[in-house]
């Protein structure tokens, strides 16, 4: 599989609902490329919890840094009517003990970076109770992440070119689009600024179609 966004899904990824506000797909841990056009849409955004699911996409996956290259981390669900049962009704599965894989994941990638220690804590609660739905979770994580960025804060007046410091750089290269926890954990409160570059969403490597790792299929 190869992390697509705009690829993966028919109508177009954005589309614009009644009132002028975008309608964006609920994901896991969304691409960074995702919240810069949150930045770019301000408060005149919905996410679409009507949309039919797929399977195999950023819906249950995000990707983070690991010493080999980006890693995968899949939320497993409950079986589904393919193309038929919107993504508010996706059940999620406590199948494999996920949430503590996720988190040791998370740990191990990130436990160097220079702002770990200082978001550990706003973000390892969404890993310990259980959570129904997909949709919902997606969305209360969408939350915390938007107010650790601040995203509601005016348009900086000098944005940050990409790339941003990484970890792994050194040995891996820059690796872009991973989930917004690569930008947060690294750059901490500086990541506004970067989600700001106005270069960032007309580069081929933030086209929201950047390939990475392939990852096992899941129902």
């Amino acid at each position: 599989m190869s992390h697509t966004l705009e690829a993966e899904v028919t109508p177009p990824l954005l589309r614009e609902e009644q009132g002028g506000k975008v309608a964006f797909p609920s994901f896991y841990l969304a691409p960074v490329s995702y919240y810069a056009r949150l930045a770019q849409y301000g408060g005149g955004f919905v996410v679409d919890g009507d949309e039919p699911y797929r399977k195999q996409t950023l819906r249950n996956r995000c990707y983070i840094a690991s010493p080999t290259g980006p890693m995968a981390l899949t939320v497993p669900v409950v079986k589904f009517v393919p193309y038929r049962t919107p993504m508010r009704d996706i059940r999620i599965s406590d199948h494999g003990r996920w949430r503590h894989l996720h988190w040791t994941a998370l740990q191990s990638s990130y436990g160097r970076t220079p702002f770990f220690e200082y978001l550990a804590d706003d973000l390892a609660p969404f890993y310990e109770p259980r959570w129904e739905f997909l949709f919902d979770y997606n969305q209360a994580l969408q939350e915390r992440v938007c107010d650790l960025l601040d995203l509601s804060q005016p348009r900086p007046a000098r944005p940050r070119p990409m790339p941003y410091y990484q970890l792994f750089g050194d040995r891996q290269g820059f690796m872009p689009d991973l989930s917004i926890v690569d930008l947060l954990f690294n750059m901490g409160s500086e990541s506004i600024y970067y989600l700001h570059d106005p270069k960032l969403l007309d580069s081929p490597q933030y086209s929201l179609n950047t390939p990475m790792a392939p990852v096992a299929s899941e129902e």
